[in-house]
């Protein structure tokens, strides 16, 4: 399961990238050219749709198929977000940046071909309105998280810590949500992340905490490249 369950949510999100990668070949293929979309709402749409399949693949398919049936408690999803969730996020922010700044002074030091200055694609390149500082943020900060807590910290690590220790099942939560994030500067601050989106997870018996840190975390970076730029 330490090996099946990470590849199985690695296979579930690029399965959704391709099918979509697919369909835009497709109407392609009929005379209908993307490029001419606005392309702040395509990506807009496109990342709703990548994590909406992902979700379906991820964790509806195995339950249609071989009643791999996972609970609301298992998921994290068993109660609605409460005070206390809202409340140890910012105290959770902080050992976050903590964590990440000493992974990553680490990784300077070790890896002589780290680069921290790596640029991150976050697939909103063009954003020259309101309206599509908007929708990057609703992409972004608000869709992207939820998304990525159910993944993670609700299917993947619910379904881990059932067959290994709670660390162990953190740990390989981490690196493989990191490795899925593509850039190594990238994936060691979101391995340190979700170290920190695990512990929520555990100590407040679902994901919202982990939701609510990951949208604050999300946030910030989002008005670091688009609003003080």
């Amino acid at each position: 399961m330490a090996i099946f369950l990470p590849v199985w949510v690695f296979v579930g999100i690029y399965t959704a990238q391709y099918m979509l990668f697919g369909l835009l070949l497709l109407l392609d293929s009929f005379g209908i050219n993307v490029a001419n979309f606005d392309q702040t709402i395509l990506n807009t749409i496109l990342m709703a749709l990548v994590y909406l399949l992902s979700l379906i693949i991820v964790i509806v398919l195995p339950y249609k198929i071989i009643k791999d049936k996972i609970n609301k408690i298992e998921l994290g999803v068993n109660r609605l977000p409460s005070w206390t969730d809202i409340l140890v996020t910012p105290a959770a922010l902080i050992i976050y940046f903590i964590l990440s700044s000493v992974l990553i002074l680490l990784a300077t030091q070790i890896l002589p071909w780290f680069d921290v200055n790596q640029a991150q694609d976050t697939g909103f390149n063009q954003v020259n309105s309101n309206f599509e500082i908007i929708l990057a943020f609703i992409s972004l900060v608000l869709i992207a998280p939820i998304a990525e807590e159910i993944l993670f910290r609700g299917y993947l690590f619910g379904k881990l810590k059932k067959y290994m220790p709670i660390w162990f099942a953190a740990v390989i939560t981490s690196v493989t949500f990191g490795f899925v994030h593509g850039a190594w500067n990238l994936a060691i601050d979101t391995f340190a992340l979700s170290l920190i989106l695990c512990t929520l997870r555990e100590m407040t018996g679902s994901i919202w905490s982990s939701v609510l840190l990951h949208m604050a975390k999300n946030g910030v970076a989002f008005y670091i490249l688009f609003i003080n730029f």
